[in-house]
């Protein structure tokens, strides 16, 4: 599926919309797997997935991957099936304020491994706006306190080791690759339905025999929203941004995750909370501006007459360097190097 180059504003809203989605996703998933039990509940959500997704390539006559981009998309669907098992076992055994804190260390995780992907790492600003997101997630999820850590918190803890490994590997593995969109995704979903459909078992027809009106709506919604139009968005979005960028907006999903809570569920928030939610928007548009400016800033260092990369050294770094070596003997550089 062939996009056309999009403007950075609307890569950002339809990455805020992935997060939006994956923070209704919480209540929609909780209600579901207490109906089904977990492997049920997610084998449901990525069959309807599978075959919207398979329509949708019938109808833009979409092929499926061959060669090492399957092997890619099998890889991908793997990590993917893994984060969502992980986080629907983990949210179902654990509390919603310890899920949505913990989940967000993928936040951190993943400029870092970006960094040492790529051997290239951003400004250290970047990484104090990081930290601010998860301080801000840290005051929204704890007004009602914090518990000591129980199995579905190492388990979400998992799950957000796993989610940074994901979006690191879909920026680097697909960026530059011919492949459609939608026929990597659908490759993902079959996988996912398949792993699940297996650990649920017999349990799969009989979920699918008692579930009632609410029961299908909770599937739809998580199969084509937060699976379809989440996975083709995320793949879609990280060929057109950063890994780090990405993931810094998609952070904002436990400030989704409340409003959810809030406008549906009936939960109130307080100052405290207030805060954290305000913390987590500030330090993520932050985040990404600092992110979009070290961008730039590479790639017009990178078009320097002379320019030659180093290795383990950003685009900016090799330019300071090389600007120190010019003229060591500049008061300026001896100043520079001794402090």
């Amino acid at each position: 599926m062939a996009f056309r180059a999009r403007p950075f504003p609307l890569v950002d809203l339809l990455l805020l919309g992935v997060a939006a989605v994956w923070g209704a996703s919480f209540l929609a998933a909780k209600d579901l797997a207490a109906e089904t039990g977990v492997p049920a509940a997610v084998a449901l959500r990525f069959l309807v997935a599978a075959v919207a997704t398979a329509l949708l390539c019938l109808a833009r006559r979409e092929t499926l991957p061959r060669g090492r981009g399957l092997l890619i998309a099998i890889v991908l669907g793997c990590s993917q099936a893994a984060i969502i098992g992980l986080e629907t076992w983990g949210v179902h055994l654990t509390s919603a304020t310890n899920a949505g804190l913990l989940i967000s260390l993928a936040v951190v995780m993943t400029p870092v491994l970006e960094g040492i992907a790529s051997r290239s790492w951003l400004p250290r600003s970047y990484f104090i706006a990081a930290v601010a997101a998860v301080v801000g997630v840290a005051l929204l999820v704890s007004e009602g306190g914090l518990r000591e850590p129980t199995i579905g918190d190492g388990l979400v803890v998992a799950a957000a080791v796993v989610r940074a490994f994901h979006v690191t590997a879909s920026a680097h593995l697909t960026r530059g690759r011919t492949e459609g969109s939608l026929g990597v995704v659908l490759v993902q979903m079959i996988v996912c339905a398949a792993v699940f459909t297996v650990l649920a078992g017999r349990d799969l027809s009989s979920a699918v025999a008692q579930l009632d009106a609410s029961g299908w709506a909770n599937v739809l919604f998580l199969g084509l929203l937060c699976s379809v139009f989440a996975f083709v968005v995320q793949l879609w979005a990280v060929r057109r941004t950063s890994a780090s960028r990405a993931s810094i907006l998609m952070g904002t999903e436990p400030v989704w995750a409340l409003l959810v809570g809030v406008l549906i569920a009936g939960e109130v928030i307080g100052v405290l909370g207030a805060c954290g939610a305000v913390l987590i928007i500030a330090a993520s548009y932050a985040g990404q501006a600092i992110e979009r400016r070290h961008r730039q800033q590479a790639a017009r260092d990178a078009a320097l007459p002379g320019h030659r990369s180093e290795p383990g050294v950003s685009a900016v770094a090799a330019q300071r360097k090389r600007s120190t070596r010019a003229d060591p003997l500049d008061d300026r550089t001896t100043s520079r190097k001794s402090t």
